[in-house]
């Protein structure tokens, strides 16, 4: 009886072990097929956490580093580049003193401002403030004060967006906080170009912090840059421009020289406070290594 036991022990034993072999199969089969979509995601393992990415090479326009460029996203205060380059190309007094008012308040997110209603400045002075601290209400008033006021001034950035090819862009506000401004990275990589060669847009862009006397009695504010890397000595960066609405995730758009080469980058999409910088500094690093790797080969 007992030999019959342990002979039944055994071949349900053996069973167990054979259906887990069996059972095992499709999970050991399926691990490949997750590693190429992961491979195909990112293939050069830069791991970035920003859905959108797009490096090109300023000089030769060659694109060294794409992830998911094509589709159409919103693009929150990246549109405020836009808004410079048409305050500018416009010829508008840059020391003409505008107002905050009303209208320049935000009613459809309800964001915080520095600028109180009846803060007053140079129109210099609210570009600088919109560029460097990203400031809704700055932008606005830039728009609200363009001759025919803010829906000549969103016409005038779609008319800008299509002399510049940005054939799969849209603009609805001055400031970014509307989401239908929208971009891809290709687009966007053609509007931090066309910045680039405004000589304030880049001074603006890349200042650490400015500071305003908007506040009360003429009291100065101190505004600082949304992107902390431009205060940082190991970045050489050229423009400079961050973005957030909850449709667009953390988004960031630069020219920088990183090995001796002018470089555009846009990140876009991406998730955590702090994602697009961990990012803008993973693409500097695989340049850095890209270029140390190429110089080795010769």
């Amino acid at each position: 009886m007992d030999n019959l036991n342990k002979g039944f022990a055994r071949f349900v034993l053996l069973a167990v072990v054979a259906l887990s072999t069996v059972v095992a199969l499709p999970a050991q089969a399926a691990q490949p097929h997750r590693h190429r979509v992961a491979a195909a995601a990112d293939p050069d393992h830069i791991s970035l956490l920003s859905s959108t990415a797009l490096v090109i090479d300023q000089t030769n326009q060659q694109v060294l580093y794409s992830k998911n460029p094509d589709p159409i996203h919103p693009i929150a205060s990246i549109t405020k580049l836009m808004t410079a380059l048409v305050v500018l190309n416009s010829k508008q007094d840059l020391n003409e003193e505008l107002v905050v008012t009303n209208e320049d308040v935000d009613g459809l997110r309800n964001t915080s401002s520095h600028l109180r209603v009846g803060a007053h400045a140079s129109r210099m002075d609210f570009l600088r403030m919109a560029l460097v601290a990203s400031e809704n209400r700055a932008a606005a008033a830039l728009g609200r004060n363009y001759p025919g006021g803010i829906t000549a001034f969103v016409a005038q950035m779609n008319a800008e967006a299509q002399s510049l090819g940005m054939a799969n862009s849209h603009f609805e506000d001055s400031s970014g906080l509307h989401g239908g401004n929208v971009s891809t990275a290709q687009d966007l990589a053609t509007l931090v170009q066309a910045g680039f060669q405004q000589p304030l847009i880049r001074d603006i862009t890349t200042t650490a912090t400015v500071s305003v006397p908007v506040g009360l009695r003429g009291r100065a504010v101190t505004f600082h840059n949304t992107n902390p890397l431009v205060a940082q000595s190991n970045w050489d960066i050229g423009l400079s421009k961050t973005g957030f609405i909850n449709e667009s995730g953390q988004c960031l758009v630069m020219q920088a020289t990183i090995t001796g080469h002018s470089m555009v980058i846009v990140l876009l999409d991406s998730h955590g406070h702090h994602a697009r910088i961990g990012d803008a500094n993973r693409v500097r690093h695989w340049l850095e290594a890209r270029s140390r790797l190429t110089v080795s080969q010769l």
